[in-house]
């Protein structure tokens, strides 16, 4: 009989079968061969008890036991465990161990109890017991069937604890002890089942670990890892925040009546606030989000979609805050994706070239220079202008594609103006945000203008006010005040149109301003924009700086433009931008001659 015992329980082990399930298989087994005795098995966990098989007792018997602490008075399992000794309990009326438990058992007809602890190791794990409903003790065979029973527990037991930790180490982060991915993309996965009425996604992205990273080193940056976790987990139910990547997280929010996912996503947001101490340094975190909240019918692929989308969103404009899905950012995402794919495919099939358009010297009508601008050819030979493929640009691996393309064109054609004797000033070169971000801007302006034999005081960078002011941190103001240093001029472009102030003028490290063609369009008479460029064009003047108006098209205009003293611009009324060879012809005809060499745009 103990031969099929083990046969069976082992076979259920080999198999995988649930702990609980074979544990009660077991315990079935020996009843049926000790007819006089129920069978229990209590699971040992932080020194308390936990039921783990007990099928012939009531619901209610295992659950007046389950979170006991073991000790000398907690009944014959709780004793056994605390001694890690066999105990038994002949007269459970009278014994003291059974004081605060024999309410329980005596209306069960249970007299006397036995119990024997289980060993992993030095560990008790579990108790194996014999409830009686007279007074005794056990008997030889039912000792030689205990011990059976206690070595197969014991494997039971093992197995499944080896299992719940290769589950853990499956499903657990290392470094933060939070869910990871493959957990979020299960629980994920679970979402649809109906338990809750509401149910959403918030993802969430650190901003500048990479800086942390690479000013502090990664130590510094798994600290702050770690404390992100620890804030989020401290708002959010722990089972429910996941880390599915090096600086990305993810809470499933969910919610049996109604549910406000901002609310949530502000709970994050201010649990983050404040300084953290990370391997000596003081920094304060930081994190963008993103989410969605699903709709009747949705399947958890398409809410996490829509949370991608938003975070996407939030990460380009609102660094910082939770932006919520809502219909519309799909059709801006799906725009940007479709700019990317077409970027790149121009760019492997030699489709993109830079066109120039001149700097005219107002008031004379002389070529100083251009600004190089991004043009694209279609499949079937039309150009395209960068505004219809702006979008792709804010991909960072296509930016630095896109802008390395530009440099290299440009170098070769300054090379070409110099070499021919033409009154070549200087060219300006747009920069994208991810220029900035993607790290070695300055060995690669450097690199690719001293390869081709141009010097830096021919070229002007030209960044916008978002690209300028927009990012809230250092890396873009400190790569400008080390291109300067190296002799380039930086442009402001598009001035007005974003964040720029003009308290920036007095601290901003630039040496030229260049109108937003909004204001130059609206110098008509009574129009505010009359009083706003002339205004700038005398703080401009006396701060030193140098201003080009921009998108000049009507003599009006140009007009106006003189009389407020500003001598250089560029538009249509001039030129429209034009390939190498056109500009080449420009400069040929109209290019500033200057006595003494080269002056920067001179006035």
């Amino acid at each position: 009989m103990i031969l099929e015992l083990q046969n069976v329980i082992l076979e259920m082990i080999a198999k995988g079968e649930p702990l609980q399930d074979t544990i009660e298989r077991l315990c079935l087994h020996v009843e049926a061969i000790v007819p006089s005795a129920v069978c229990t098995v209590v699971a040992i966990a932080g020194s308390r008890l936990h039921p783990l098989a007990a099928p012939s007792l009531p619901d209610y018997y295992s659950a007046a036991l389950n979170n006991v602490k073991v000790g000398a008075l907690a009944g014959s399992c709780g004793t056994a465990a605390h001694y890690a000794t066999a105990v038994a309990v002949t007269d459970i009326e009278h014994d003291p161990r059974w004081a605060d438990f024999k309410h329980l058992a005596m209306p069960l007809g249970f007299k006397a109890c036995w119990s024997t602890p289980v060993f992993s190791g030095d560990r008790v794990v579990a108790t194996f017991a014999f409830y009686y409903r007279e007074k005794r003790g056990p008997s030889a065979l039912e000792k030689t069937i205990v011990d059976a029973c206690v070595h197969l527990c014991a494997i039971a037991i093992e197995r499944d604890e080896r299992v719940r930790e290769r589950e853990r180490l499956t499903y657990t982060d290392a470094l933060t002890g939070l869910p990871n991915r493959a957990k979020f993309n299960q629980a994920l996965s679970k979402c649809a089942s109906g338990e809750y009425d509401t149910w959403g996604i918030i993802l969430a992205d650190m901003d500048n670990l990479k800086l942390v990273n690479d000013t502090f080193g990664h130590s510094t940056g798994d600290d702050l890892i770690q404390i992100v976790a620890q804030r989020i987990a401290s708002v959010m139910p722990p089972e429910r925040s996941f880390r599915i990547g090096g600086d990305e997280f993810a809470v499933l929010v969910q919610d049996t009546s109604s549910l406000n996912i901002s609310i949530e996503a502000c709970k994050i947001i201010t649990a983050l606030k404040g300084a953290a101490h990370c391997n000596g340094h003081v920094i304060v975190p930081s994190i963008t989000l993103g989410g969605c909240i699903a709709d009747r019918g949705d399947s958890p692929d398409q809410v996490r979609q829509c949370a991608d989308v938003a975070l996407y969103h939030a990460k380009d404009s609102h660094r910082g805050q939770f932006i919520e899905y809502a219909p519309g950012l799909g059709t801006v995402f799906t725009r940007r994706f479709r700019a990317i794919r077409d970027v790149s495919l121009a760019l492997a099939e030699d489709r993109i070239d830079a066109y120039y358009q001149p700097i005219i010297r107002l008031d004379t009508g002389e070529v100083v220079g251009f600004e190089a601008l991004c043009r694209m050819m279609t499949a079937s030979g039309d150009i395209i202008a960068a505004a219809n493929f702006h979008e792709a640009t804010k991909d960072a691996h296509v930016a630095a594609v896109l802008t390395q393309r530009m440099l290299t064109r440009v170098a070769a054609d300054a090379r070409r103006w110099l070499d021919l004797g033409l009154p070549f000033q200087h060219v300006g070169i747009n920069l994208a945000a991810a220029d900035f971000h993607a790290g070695n801007l300055q060995e690669r302006l450097c690199g690719v203008f001293s390869d081709a034999g141009v010097p830096l005081k021919h070229i002007i960078l030209e960044v916008t006010e978002s690209v300028y002011l927009g990012q809230r941190d250092h890396v873009v103001a400190d790569e400008i005040k080390a291109l300067r240093e190296r002799g380039m001029r930086v442009a402001l472009d598009d001035f007005g149109t974003g964040f720029a102030s003009l308290t920036h003028l007095l601290t901003v490290p630039v040496d030229i301003i260049k109108i937003d063609k909004s204001f130059v369009e609206r110098l008509v008479p009574g129009d505010a924009a009359v009083i706003i460029v002339e205004g700038v064009m005398g703080i401009a003047n006396k701060l030193g700086f140098r201003v080009v108006a921009e998108g000049i098209e009507t003599g009006a205009q140009l007009d106006q433009l003189l009389k407020f003293g500003c001598t250089l611009g560029q538009g249509y009324l001039f030129s429209k931008a034009v390939d190498r060879d056109a500009a080449t012809s420009l400069l040929t005809r109209f290019g500033q001659r200057t006595a003494g060499g080269y002056q920067p745009l001179r006035a």
